[in-house]
């Protein structure tokens, strides 16, 4: 059976996804890891898509993984994607959910506006604590600067392009949460449409969010896609 590895999103770390593990069947293997700079782990300077990519071609050669089918979570799903297409040899299959397609200088803004580390430890103080337990003993503030200069860099285009997406040939699910208010039905149905073996699956009553997300709905349909 397949590896499944599990990528968690920004300003996230791979104990978010302790819940859905408990769900998936024992019998597989299943690997975490924490992005760089992310969950405590160190920074090693790859703070964009491009590096945290490289990031998890090393991870999987130093684990001897020569294959994995991949669950990604919102930038995690964007990872997986782009692992896929410069690396197609590592990816079996894909599976995101909340991942964010549509970056233009537009978008990218109204991202960044949201991560604004004197903003949040003002007006949504425990959501500042609990960012700095995730990433201690990093400082979370550093984190939430160097993913807005990500997104920025999204914005600018140095994500993967339509044409990027058309080469993609691993079946990827597209999952979103009937309620996220970050990613639209439109840009993950675009994105699932360019995709050779691309499908768009919604999954109701789920927010964008991790945590509100129906984790057992989801197993089911991680159990599904991957066999």
């Amino acid at each position: 059976m397949t590896p499944l590895l599990l990528l968690h999103g920004a300003l996230g770390s791979a104990a978010q996804f302790d819940p859905l593990k408990t769900l998936l069947p024992e019998g597989r293997e299943i690997y975490a890891p924490n992005f760089p700079g992310h969950g405590g782990a160190p920074d090693q300077g790859a703070f964009s898509i491009a590096g945290f990519a490289e990031y998890i071609q090393k991870y999987l050669s130093d684990n001897n993984l020569s294959q994995v089918d991949i669950f990604g979570y919102s930038m995690g799903g964007y990872v997986a994607l782009y692992l896929a297409c410069y690396h197609p040899d590592l990816v079996n299959r894909i599976f995101t959910l909340g991942t964010k397609f549509d970056w233009t200088p537009e978008t990218a803004a109204r991202e960044m506006a949201m991560l604004d580390p004197e903003k949040i430890e003002a007006k949504v103080p425990a959501f500042a604590r609990i960012l700095a337990e995730r990433h201690a003993p990093a400082d979370w503030k550093a984190v939430l600067l160097r993913t807005a200069d990500m997104i920025h860099g999204l914005g600018a285009g140095s994500g993967l392009a339509p044409e990027d997406m058309a080469i993609i040939t691993c079946p990827v699910t597209v999952g979103l949460g009937e309620l996220d208010n970050m990613v639209t039905p439109e840009e993950s149905k675009a994105t699932a449409s360019l995709l050779p073996n691309g499908l768009l699956n919604i999954l109701p009553g789920s927010k964008h969010p991790i945590e509100q997300t129906d984790v057992v709905l989801l197993a089911k349909r991680l159990k599904k896609f991957f066999g």
